[in-house]
């Protein structure tokens, strides 16, 4: 599809989850890669020695005053959400329990949330459309305030566990800093596109285009995940399979 676009496939390697990252992945992910015939500029971005750019960006944030400090585990947030509460019923995700503490009041085992209210006043005077090309929401788009609300509420910016950014802000930073027009992911992070469009304005970052692919499921629907044990490309190598097999297994025969 890069190719076609004339333009080029970028590698990412997304590491900040120090728990779940092995040098031997890094290397499988690039063998597996070639294997299918995919090429890509060097250097591959490693988000993992960039963590500068990232807390930059948290700081600029941070200078809207739309950031704050939470110490909230899972589970007291599980406990807020469950307790009785008065008012409008569509609560957002997180319930705000930390929300009003101040930046300098953040310790070494605080998350960091964008306090979505502050942060939608900012940006009230200003639409913030974008374009997506894939198949179950094409055309253009609009942020709603609303959905956005119920949804994702005061997203994390910075993960309490690993502490390091979190997806919505590294990926944010990472397209604007490798100049990517097109954003190609699976449709399970459709709903991540409106978190991810109002951070780059408020970030003054250019808006990509965004297409949502089906994603690959098994025989019995179910989402090919190595968490349930689904066969690796490596697996299915040693076993015969050509990158032909794959492209039909995918449904991308007629597209390479």
């Amino acid at each position: 599809m890069a190719r076609q676009a004339g333009g080029a496939c970028l590698l990412r390697i997304e590491d900040l989850d120090a728990t779940r990252v092995r040098p031997e992945f890094y290397q499988g992910i690039q063998e597996d890669l070639a294997w299918l015939g995919l090429t890509w500029p060097e250097p591959v971005l490693v988000q993992s020695e960039h963590s500068a750019r990232y807390e930059a960006a948290l700081n600029r944030l941070a200078g809207l005053g739309v950031t704050y400090p939470c110490g909230c585990t899972r589970a007291d947030i599980r406990a807020a959400q469950s307790a009785a509460q008065e008012g409008d019923p569509a609560l957002p995700v997180y319930p705000g329990t930390c929300r009003g503490r101040p930046m300098a009041d953040r310790g070494p085992g605080d998350a960091v949330r964008l306090d979505l209210e502050k942060a939608l006043a900012l940006v009230a005077d200003t639409p913030l459309d974008w374009r997506e090309k894939g198949p179950k929401a094409r055309g253009l788009h609009r942020l709603d305030p609303d959905a956005l609300r119920a949804g994702a509420g005061d997203f994390v910016l910075a993960r309490r566990d690993i502490g390091a950014a979190a997806y919505h802000l590294s990926v944010v930073v990472d397209d604007a800093a490798q100049g990517v027009t097109h954003v190609v992911r699976g449709e399970d992070l459709l709903d991540a596109t409106p978190v991810h469009r109002l951070l780059q304005s408020l970030l003054n970052f250019s808006t990509p285009i965004w297409l949502h692919h089906r994603l690959i499921r098994d025989d019995q629907g179910r989402r090919l995940a190595k968490r349930d044990d689904a066969r690796s490309l490596a697996e299915l190598r040693a076993g015969g399979a050509t990158p032909a097999d794959i492209r039909r297994l995918v449904g991308l025969e007629h597209r390479l």
